[in-house]
This record gives structure tokens, C-alpha cells and sequence, in this order.
């Protein structure tokens, strides 16, 4: 190990990892993913894809999960910065919808790994952002669910200025809270 420093949250299986940069006269180098580093830091997944975004200043997507097919999912900024948030939907915890959130960026090249059965969700901070994820299931169209972004039970600090709105996607503005989702499918 020694590729990368992890940080662990007060969400028991939340993690920040910053990796190595090794940077010279031409530019830099960083591993942005072992296994073997990964799995020694306690994060044993196979992750089967790969999807990226680019948002511009001010969207938000999420808070998202999937219903049948839970994906742990490792996720970074390749540029801009965005203020990315997981929330406990596990059954049973201790910090269930509690939520932790952290700013990646291009610059601090940072990385969050989110469990499984966690909603996940990120509001674009700078003018423009390109975001990357690594997931451990593959993409069921008719299997995401969310939550509302604004759930005052969850109460999520987002950075937005004063009577600023996020720009959503019309399925995300019609997500209910997390005390539908927990009478839906915590049953």
C-alpha cells in the first residue's frame, strides 16, 4: 500500500481516498485505481463499469439508488469541483439517513467510495464539471429509485448560494423523502 491515504467518515464504510500524485516537469502521474490498494484499505469490489457526466454549475443529480441491484460506487472529478453526498438508507444502521458529504475536485483529485445501499447525489460547485464513477453492478433502467434533494428529515447542507435552486432533471424533482422510502421498501 501507500498509493493512496484513506480517510474513514463517522458513516461507518464511507471513505475519501486522496492518491498519490507524482507530479514533474511534464505534468503528473497517479494510479486512480489498484485493486490490491483498494481491497488492503478495506474496499474488496469488483466494479463492472464505468459511466461519466459533465453538468454545468448549479445541477444537481440525485440523491439516487437502486432498488434490486445495489451498486457501491467510487467516484471523482476529472474537472471542476462538485460537492458530492451520500446518504444511510442501510437496514438496521446505526446512522441510517444520516448523510456525509465531501468536495472533489480536479485539484485535490480526491475520491469517495459509497457502499451499497447508499443514496448518492452531487451538486456542480464551479462553472462546469466533468464526474466519473465506478460502479459494482451494472445499469437497470426500471431500478433506480431516490430521494428528494431538499428532504428536511435528512437535512443536507447543500453550497448553494442564497435563493439559488438547483437545476434537476424532472424525474429528480419528483422524488418523495426518506420517510416515503422507508415505509416503500424498509418494511
Amino acid at each position: 500500500m501507500g498509493k493512496i491515504k484513506v480517510e474513514t467518515c463517522e458513516i461507518e464504510g464511507l471513505k475519501i481516498i486522496t492518491p498519490t500524485v507524482f507530479p514533474d516537469e511534464r505534468g503528473y502521474f497517479m494510479e486512480t485505481y489498484h485493486y490490491e490498494d483498494y481491497k488492503a484499505a478495506g474496499i474488496d469490489e469488483v466494479f463492472v463499469q464505468d459511466n461519466q457526466s459533465a453538468s454545468v454549475k448549479g445541477v444537481l443529480r440525485g440523491l439516487h439508488f437502486q432498488i434490486q441491484y445495489p451498486q457501491a460506487k467510487l467516484v471523482r472529478v476529472l474537472q471542476g469541483e462538485v460537492f458530492d453526498v451520500a446518504v444511510d438508507l442501510r437496514p438496521g444502521s446505526e446512522t441510517y439517513g444520516k448523510w456525509h458529504g465531501v468536495l472533489l475536485s480536479a485539484e485535490n483529485r480526491k475520491q469517495f467510495f459509497v457502499p451499497k445501499d447508499f443514496a448518492h447525489g452531487f451538486l456542480v460547485v464551479s462553472d462546469y464539471a466533468e464526474f466519473t464513477y465506478k460502479c459494482t453492478d451494472y445499469y437497470h433502467a426500471d431500478d433506480q429509485g431516490g430521494i428528494a434533494w431538499n428532504d428536511p428529515a435528512i437535512g443536507i447542507t447543500w453550497p448553494l448560494g442564497e435563493g439559488m435552486m438547483p437545476v434537476q432533471s424532472v424525474r429528480d424533482t419528483k422524488w418523495g423523502g426518506l420517510e416515503e422510502f422507508t415505509s416503500r421498501y424498509r418494511k
